[in-house]
């Protein structure tokens, strides 16, 4: 039996959700604290299966998931328009795109700012100079301000990826030991 395609449908939510939450923080004169409790949020999710599961999850009722969602927010000191938006978010059954809303809001701020965002992939949490020192590089690459969205995957073993409009540049250890590996078979 196919699987239904729920890609598109979950980017157009996404794109909703985010869309209104950015014009919220534009009226408000917050769309720096409203990205920065989003990514604090984001790293809450990338640091626990259980909330990823909580997220992801259709079993868990729209009122767990919205007391569970609250209890976090206050755990994490996340407030006002964000807060509101994740209880909301979450009563209305749509926690499962939330790292679309949460990736989409930071496009539309980078589109607001003329900005390029740069999506990396790192082994490992970058430290605040690491990432400075990355934008840095991309700003001199591109010629344009780069904002960074940094995901973190273990599985890459070590260094990054890195992907800018339609370039990728991928310095993983994982993409360079399969190099490797072809290599060996075909001198062999």
């Amino acid at each position: 039996m196919p699987v239904a395609d729920t890609s598109q449908r979950t980017s157009g939510v996404a794109d909703r959700y985010a869309s209104s939450l950015f014009e919220l923080s534009l009226e408000a004169g917050a769309i720096d604290q409203v990205r920065a409790d989003l990514d604090r949020f984001q790293a809450m999710i990338d640091e626990s299966d259980d909330l990823k599961r909580l997220i992801a999850s259709p079993v868990f009722s729209s009122g767990d998931q919205a007391r569970a969602i609250a209890a976090l927010c206050d755990k994490a000191g996340i407030k006002g328009l964000v807060a509101n938006f994740l209880k909301v978010v979450a009563g209305n059954r749509r926690l499962f795109a939330l790292p679309g809303m949460i990736r989409a809001y930071r496009e539309t701020v980078a589109r607001h700012r003329g900005e390029v965002t740069a999506e990396v992939v790192s082994a490992h949490a970058l430290s605040a100079a690491q990432e400075e020192e990355l934008k840095s590089a991309l700003n001199g690459v591109t010629g344009k301000q780069v904002a960074v969205d940094v995901t973190v995957d273990p599985s890459i073993l070590g260094g990054l990826i890195v992907k800018v409009g339609s370039r990728q540049i991928d310095t993983s250890l994982r993409t360079k030991l399969s190099t490797l590996k072809l290599a060996l078979k075909e001198v062999g």
